[in-house]
């Protein structure tokens, strides 16, 4: 078959350099419509589920609300792990799946529960639904709105009127770009016609609150009267009654008393006011903003969605009213074009240190020529697969072209060499120039093939890596392989058919590099040759040596990806004010602000008032945006910026601090659902058992050195005021607990009972006490409840009024009640902090029987990963082997090469070390690359001895000739792929980090490992080679050539 193709492809030369024009112009036309991201969307398939609990605390959402929705998701199909949070007013369900089901079935299915759940659910204000179809990176872009003095607010604040654009204009305009799902609004405050009660007036005409809130929401309606005709013409018949403003409100009836009527204005004030918020955004600790965060639609490209907002920006901010400026803050398309920018120009400046080491070794312009032709040819045919695939440029796909691209010009190595050796050849002075590349092409195609397969077999294992590890590696593997194929149809087809037409048939000169390293190469050979127990002994010395470096390498999941940008997580009391928060944060601010190397900070306290995050008014996220770094005047570089910010900030007591990255921050949160690299989770039944044991955690490990940020959740030390029914007292004065909890729920808490529609827009109406009424404890207990017997009594004669201490939220998983302990890993490796943290905690923590700890995070996905690896490694070493058996069909001389893989760990593992890096997964990928790479060297070595020796030369003569003819394609193809790897090395741009470990390991390996193939495997070719299928194939090879002469 590899034969008929290199025939066929030489026969039919005009037409394949047609196809192969036709490849290239079509390779080109997609790789400009590839979408283009900075990493590939990790996210796992999630639906949440958000219920608005107004005024609950987080015992009531979690029995109530929480408990039964979760319970209803249990059994649905691909269903992996159910996560929730129970907080102040909002229950938050997180419903995972298996990462092959598709989003929009998990919604529907999750859906289709969750209405069946909603008979076990209390009566609320509105309904559970559904969050918004994102990913949990989906957060892309963020804008925030200013107003300067010509703004005319309509007597309104400037927060409350900011808000109120953002809402009906900005929000509704943005939401109608293709790949945008949601706008969530944050800060500023929402519009409310309030009606504020005074109890007295109330009791002394004898109005109860559900006869006021009866009155408003009867008073609100309009009415459809169907239509009349009237000459000829019909017309719509309509009742209007809805309220229109204050004085609607003010003067509706509610009840006569005593022959006067009774409006509302006489037992209530009413007024503009503002909704209660659970969120504020300050900027730059100047003042406060109204925020927008706009959320991505699932599987939408980014950087199309980003340049769509562009679009649209400017015919948003030309109809905001004057003096009103729609500011973007936070975006990822700089992101994307800055990662992608890095791989791209690794790629390009590794293809040209690649074309120049083959000048060097081919000593030929036009052999050079055609290699160098076959690198566009590979990746073109790479992006063709990945637009079929349907994949995007991102770092993680072209940084698989990048990684590959001093691998895909082997096999056109090989073929051109071998092609232009046999041109040079004096016996084949006078012959037909077809006949000879024919027949060199063939000689070498076999090998070709087999050892790409076999590249392409090694990357096998990294499909097979599940969730975050999978998705971010598959696309490398899917690219690699898409370009070794590629390099297939350069070696078989393109190489031969452009020899015919550029190679010449005359006597070559070996390039003096070659000619000295060849002068150099064969003494040293045949020592080895001579002395191979020595070669051996040495090897296998440092072989251990460089396994003894392993324990201390340290391990990690993947290098953290730089952003240009910075992230503090702060988590304050759990007691404070949100407004005291805000003042906090806003001394943050000012204090970051006086770096020269921050350009601005936005700070997001608590959540939007549409749930998405359940985060506490105690918890904010400063998000700081950088100036260029050659504009920085004090550090070199983010890390000390980072250590000097965190000196800094930490001289405020009361905080903890958790340093990170926008999109890290979300990939943490997406793994362990916190905002950490490391959580460490403790289960349980008892909330004070499980703070009590967090605590002894914390600081059981608070020492351990490269643990930094940690903090323990602040779940619980909420203040709260409960007022619980005397229910014997209840009874004597004929009280039901309802009315008591009528008042809890109205009164104090406050109610929105109907809206206000203007146009489009609306606005609540909110009932509640006046805040005198409502104050304090004692203040509460003096309001007046109305007895069977019409007497009004204190609330305090028939409950109780309390303070007591009580959950912050309480978080869930697998229906368990559970409580992280959180931190980051810095200035060590992860795996020997999490075998510290192991160890300490069993010294000094005993759980009580039904606890018990998991670790979640980035380690608990390292785990998985190397667990994945240790079995599926050793597998495709096995189906290496079987090719190499398939291809020899030798058992020896396969085995021969297969020692090949082992051995060359010794320059990855001694190349991690020096250079500082962790065993991660890209280190392991790195490492699969190298076994391929060993195996391909090792085969074209030996199957040229294999030759030789066939042919009747001697072992040693053939050991001789085998590694001086196959030095040049061996060091081609060792040194083609280090030097393509050389850019990635040492890049320094965004996505770097990730890349990094995996060059260093084929780098350093490679090293290693050549000098493995070229001495060791032909100074043990003489153990394992079959000298009685030898003789016998010698015999056949004498038999056959004294026939043909």
């Amino acid at each position: 078959m590899i034969d008929y193709i290199i025939e066929k492809a030489i026969k039919e030369r005009l037409i394949i350099i047609i196809c192969l024009l036709c490849v290239i112009g079509y390779g080109i036309f997609q790789y400009n419509r590839l979408p283009v991201e900075a990493f590939p969307d990790v996210s796992p398939v999630m639906v949440p589920v958000f219920a608005e609990a107004h005024g609950m605390a987080p015992e009531e959402v979690e029995r109530l609300i929480t408990f039964p929705i979760e319970t209803a998701m249990n059994g649905l199909p691909g269903v992996t792990q159910i996560k929730s949070t129970s907080a102040f007013g909002l229950a938050a369900v997180y419903v995972y799946f298996n990462d092959d089901t598709d989003i929009y079935f998990a919604r529907q299915i999750v859906a289709e529960r969750l209405s069946s759940a909603m008979a076990d659910l209390p009566e609320m204000h509105e309904p559970p639904g559904l969050g918004p179809i994102s990913s949990g990176l989906g957060q892309i872009f963020i804008y925030y709105l200013t107003i300067d003095g010509s703004a005319d607010t309509d007597g309104k604040d400037p927060d409350t009127y900011l808000r109120e654009i953002n809402d009906w204009i900005v929000k509704f305009q943005l939401q109608s770009i293709p790949g945008v799902t949601d706008i969530l609004s944050i800060g500023g405050h929402i519009l409310q016609y309030q009606v504020k009660i005074n109890p007295d007036q109330m009791n002394q005409f004898q109005i109860g609150l559900d006869e006021l809130v009866d009155t408003i929401q009867k008073n609100n309606k309009n009415a459809g009267g169907q239509f009349l005709t009237l000459n000829h013409e019909e017309y719509l018949v309509r009742g209007i009654g809805l309220l229109q403003n204050l004085d609607d409100i003010r003067n509706l009836h509610i009840k006569v008393v005593n022959g006067t009527p009774v409006r509302i204005k006489d037992i209530a004030d009413i007024s503009f006011g503002k909704e209660i918020r659970r969120g504020i955004v300050t900027r730059n600790g100047e003042k406060e903003v109204v925020s927008g965060i706009v959320m991505q639609l699932f599987g939408e490209n980014t950087s199309d969605v980003i340049q769509r907002l562009y679009k649209k920006i400017p015919e948003v901010q030309a109809s905001l009213p004057s003096g009103i400026h729609l500011v973007p803050f936070y975006e990822q398309a700089e992101l994307v074009a800055e990662a992608t920018d890095t791989v791209k120009k690794a790629l390009i400046y590794g293809a040209v240190l690649v074309i120049f080491s083959l000048f060097l070794f081919l000593g030929n312009l036009r052999t050079a020529l055609i290699v160098a032709l076959a690198l566009p040819l590979c990746v073109l045919i790479a992006v063709i697969f990945m637009g079929f695939k349907g994949l995007s440029a991102n770092l993680m796909s072209l940084g698989g072209i990048a990684v590959g691209i001093g691998m895909l010009g082997d096999g056109a190595i090989v073929m051109v060499e071998n092609i232009f050796r046999h041109l040079s050849e004096p016996q084949n002075r006078g012959r037909n120039k077809i006949n000879i590349i024919l027949q060199a092409a063939k000689e070498v195609g076999r090998p070709i093939v087999f050892s790409i397969a076999i590249i392409v077999i090694v990357f096998m294992p990294i499909f097979t890596l599940q969730q975050v590890e999978g998705k971010m590696f598959s696309p490398m593997a899917f690219t690699i392989t898409f370009a070794l194929i590629g390099s297939i149809l350069a070696a078989l087809v393109m190489a031969p058919v452009l020899s015919v037409y550029i190679l010449k048939p005359r006597k070559g000169q070996e390039f003096i590099v070659l000619r000295f390293l060849k002068k150099l190469y064969r003494p040293a050979l045949i020592k080895a040759i001579d002395h191979k127990i020595f070669v051996l002994l040495v090897t296998v010395i440092i072989f251990v040596g460089s396994l003894m470096l392993v324990p201390r390498l340290g391990t990690e999941f993947i290098p953290t990806l730089e952003e240009g940008s910075i992230l503090i997580g702060v988590t304050m009391a759990p007691s404070i004010s949100m407004d005291k928060g805000k003042e906090i944060v806003m001394k943050l601010e000012r204090k970051i602000m006086a770096y020269d190397e921050v350009e601005e900070t936005v700070s997001r306290i608590g959540r939007p008032e549409a749930g998405s995050h359940p985060h506490p008014v105690n918890y904010a996220e400063v998000h700081i945006e950088l100036k260029p770094l050659h504009e920085w005047n004090n550090y070199t570089n983010k890390a000390q910026l980072i250590s000097a910010l965190e000196k800094s900030l930490k001289e405020y007591p009361g905080i903890q601090l958790n340093f990170t990255q926008p999109i890290q921050n979300a990939f943490d949160e997406l793994l362990s659902g916190v905002k950490s690299q490391l959580a460490i989770k403790l289960f349980g039944d008892d909330l004070n058992i499980l703070k009590t044991k967090a605590d002894e955690i914390k600081s059981a490990i608070i020492d351990i050195p490269g643990l930094v940020d940690l903090s323990a959740e602040q779940s619980f030390g909420q203040p709260q005021i409960q007022i619980i029914a005397d229910r014997d007292a209840c009874s004597r004065y004929g009280v039901n607990v309802s009315e008591i909890l009528e008042i809890v729920e109205l009164a104090i808490g406050g109610e929105v009972v109907d809206q206000i529609y203007l146009n489009n827009r609306r606005f609540g109406i909110h009932v509640r006490f006046q805040e005198q009424f409502r104050v304090d404890p004692s203040a509460i207990s003096n309001l007046l409840i109305r007895t069977e017997k019409q007497q009004l009594i204190p609330l305090s004669q028939v409950a109780e009024i309390k303070k007591v201490i009580g959950p912050l939220q309480i978080n869930r998983e697998e229906n368990q009640r559970r409580w992280m302990i959180q931190a980051n890993v810095r200035g060590r490796d992860m795996g020997s902090v999490v075998s510290d943290i192991q160890r300490l905690i069993s010294e000094n923590v005993s759980l009580p029987p039904g606890y018990f700890i998991d670790y979640g995070g980035q380690f608990e996905n390292q785990q998985r990963a190397m667990k994945r690896l240790n079995i599926i490694v050793p597998i495709a070493i096995l189906l290496i082997f079987l090719m190499l058996y398939m291809a020899f069909d030798d058992f020896r001389n396969s085995l021969l090469i297969i020692i090949n893989v082992p051995l060359s760990l010794i320059g990855g593992i001694i190349g991690l070390y020096v250079c500082g890096e962790y065993l991660s997964v890209p280190a392991s990928v790195g490492f699969i690359a190298l076994f391929g790479i060993a195996v391909q060297n090792g085969v074209v070595l030996v199957s040229y001895i294999k030759q030789e020796r066939e042919h009747g030369v001697d072992l040693r003569e053939a050991l001789v000739n085998g590694g001086l003819l196959r030095l040049r394609p061996v060091l081609m193809t060792a040194f083609t792929t280090i030097v393509g790897l050389i850019p990635l090395l040492l890049s320094t741009g965004i996505g770097s980090e990730v890349q990094r470990p995996l060059a260093i390991v084929v780098v350093f390996g490679l090293i290693s490992s050549t000098f493995l193939t070229l001495f060791l495997i032909p100074a043990m070719y003489g153990w394992f080679e079959n000298e009685d299928k030898i003789k016998s194939v010698q015999a056949r090879y004498y038999e056959k050539l004294g026939e043909s002469t």
